[in-house]
């Protein structure tokens, strides 16, 4: 990247691949020519045939790849090794220290639902998160379960309250402005 500034590929095919592309940009120094794409399946089929140079994706789109050997992969974008992808080094690991991004799923309910009914609901995918089954499913899909500390409403909210406060200012720097699809 250095020898070629500007001119290494980066796949944009969603607002996630945007915002960690600028936060590439500021750890590294270095500038991404950026790519629109509709979607990680023509992303991924183009990094594939070398069209592309690098693609920010979810685990379970490219895992395929990656076992198959048809793509490498350079790091997983957390601060942690994930249990479904061992053998990939993260982002420290990989000279970029910082370049944190991870996709998570949560569960909302509306305002003013009833705190028993949020408490069933709860109860009930921590048991589901907790079954031997269900965590080696999400690990071939190569998801990671969060801790059992992030899952609670108390948890999941401080956890999306850190992500807000670290993208807000990204996204506001970069000038990233909401955008129909």
């Amino acid at each position: 990247m250095k020898a070629n500034p500007g001119k290494i590929n980066f796949v944009n095919q969603n607002a996630a691949a945007n915002v960690s592309g600028v936060l590439f940009e500021k750890l590294t120094g270095q500038k991404l020519h950026y790519i629109p794409y509709r979607g990680a399946g023509p992303a991924m089929t183009d990094l594939v045939s070398g069209q592309v140079d690098l693609l920010v994706v979810q685990g379970a789109v490219a895992l395929p790849q990656i076992r198959a050997g048809k793509i490498k992969a350079i790091a997983n974008l957390s601060p942690q090794r994930s249990a479904s992808m061992p053998d990939i080094p993260t982002s420290d690991e990989s000279g970029v220290s910082g370049l944190y991004m991870s996709g998570w799923f949560g569960f909302f309910a509306p305002k003013g639902t009833p705190k028993d009914v949020i408490a069933t609901i709860n109860s009930a995918m921590v048991q589901a998160l907790a079954d031997p089954a269900v965590r080696a499913r999400f690990t071939e899909l190569g998801l990671d379960v969060a801790t059992r500390e992030q899952q609670t409403p108390e948890g999941l909210a401080a956890f999306q309250k850190a992500e807000i406060d670290k993208w807000w200012p990204i996204i506001k720097d970069a000038g990233i402005n909401a955008q129909a699809q």
